[in-house]
């Protein structure tokens, strides 16, 4: 038997979803910028689904800008709220957990000499609004908090935030990426700016994402070398991906709360089972405000890469908490920023799941993971001496 609990890193491509794009493969090539029929063909889906996508978020079509991903909307969000800034010194005000796309673009601006403020969170990874208004200077040009954390799943305080920015004129982006399909991402009652979708994570293609720009906020452009998307981002029009990206999002707008209480049950049925029959167990971040598919816990004792590779050997696939990188290994800066030792830091790992994942997936998942920290664990000599049972070798 095999388990896949890693749909935050991407879900499986839906079979309506499939269908929808198919024939742009075919028989409908056309590129969306010619002016033949074949043309006028591509851009008519390319239109449909923009209506589509903007009826979803609450927002007009000239606000919805096809991009190749989530990453390339949080750069251009951020990079374009830098670039057209008129201000002599740009100050950024974002949250410790942020999704790489935009901490590591941040740390890049910070290096170029812009001012960027990481605002912590509490123990549950909820970041305090309060924070968020005090770190906000003059010299602000944009505030950058993401929906939900990739990670830990934590949701934030999004329209809180987005109510003060508006009403003291301060550009606000939000990445939605995960949040996406399990939270409703209206953006007037968000008063975002700025939103970041990616269609993989709600049963969509990867390579294509959407980045709002409410109308009369302004971005400099990142992509030159071509008209498309109204003259804002240049490239061939990606026509089959972006009709799949917005029929994903339909389906899981129309589906959001079935899917919401099914994968809400099975979450909290692996919790309890991981918490009461695996000992040295910490679920990292709280149960409230986290989005219904995500568990992220750390076992005492163990590396988090470890345990990942025995779970994949056994057909489990989840994702640890921390990343591996030219041989050095570096604890998640998610949950270091929970208040964590590095050592927790390193052993966790994060099971999500998703629409089709089955109760007897969570049991075999389970049961593997528990015989897998067990069989870590008795080669750990850390873990043998910090429960008496052996010492430092």
């Amino acid at each position: 038997m095999k388990a896949y609990l890693d749909n935050a890193a991407t879900t499986p491509l839906c079979p309506e979803v499939l269908k929808e794009m198919l024939p742009y493969f075919s028989e409908r090539f056309g590129n969306a910028s010619s002016l033949h029929s074949y043309g006028r063909e591509a851009l008519k889906a390319v239109d449909i689904a923009r209506d589509k996508i903007a009826k979803l978020l609450n927002a007009s079509p000239s606000e919805i800008f096809f991009t190749s991903g989530g990453t390339e909307s949080d750069n251009w969000a951020i990079r374009g709220a830098v670039g057209i800034s008129k201000k002599d010194k740009k100050h950024i005000v974002s949250t410790a957990i942020e999704h790489p796309a935009v901490r590591d673009t941040l740390i890049e601006l910070k290096e170029s000499g812009c001012e960027v403020t990481f605002v912590g969170v509490d123990k549950n990874g909820i970041v305090n609004v309060n924070d968020i208004k005090n770190a906000v200077t003059e010299n602000t040009v944009l505030v950058s908090v993401m929906t939900a954390n990739n990670e830990i799943g934590s949701l934030q305080p999004i329209a809180e935030i987005g109510a003060f920015c508006r009403e003291n004129k301060i550009p606000f982006h939000t990445d939605a990426v995960q949040g996406a399909g399990a939270v409703d991402l209206n953006v007037k009652a968000l008063k975002v700016d700025f939103l970041s979708l990616s269609a993989h994570k709600f049963y969509g293609p990867k390579g294509v994402g959407v980045l709002y720009i409410r109308q009369g906020a302004r971005l400099k452009k990142m992509i030159t070398g071509g008209h498309q998307e109204r003259n804002q981002r240049a490239g061939t029009t990606n026509v089959a991906f972006i009709a799949g990206m917005a029929k994903a999002y339909e389906i899981a707008c129309r589906d959001m709360d079935i899917n919401n209480k099914r994968e809400s049950e099975l979450r909290d049925y692996f919790i309890k089972r991981a918490t009461s029959e695996i000992s040295g167990v910490t679920l990292n971040g709280g149960l409230e405000n986290r989005l219904p598919n995500n568990a992220n816990l750390s076992f005492f004792g163990i590396e988090g890469e470890s345990l990942l590779i025995l779970l994949d050997l056994h057909g489990v696939a989840v994702s640890s908490g921390s990343a591996c990188s030219s041989g050095s290994l570096e604890p998640s800066h998610v949950i270091a920023s929970l208040g964590n030792s590095p050592e927790l830091a390193h052993s966790s790992i994060r099971v999500s799941l998703s629409k089709y994942t089955t109760k007897e997936e969570i049991d075999y998942g389970h049961d593997i993971l528990k015989d897998s920290v067990k069989k870590l664990r008795e080669m750990a000599p850390l873990f043998k001496q910090e429960t008496g049972k052996g010492s430092y070798v």
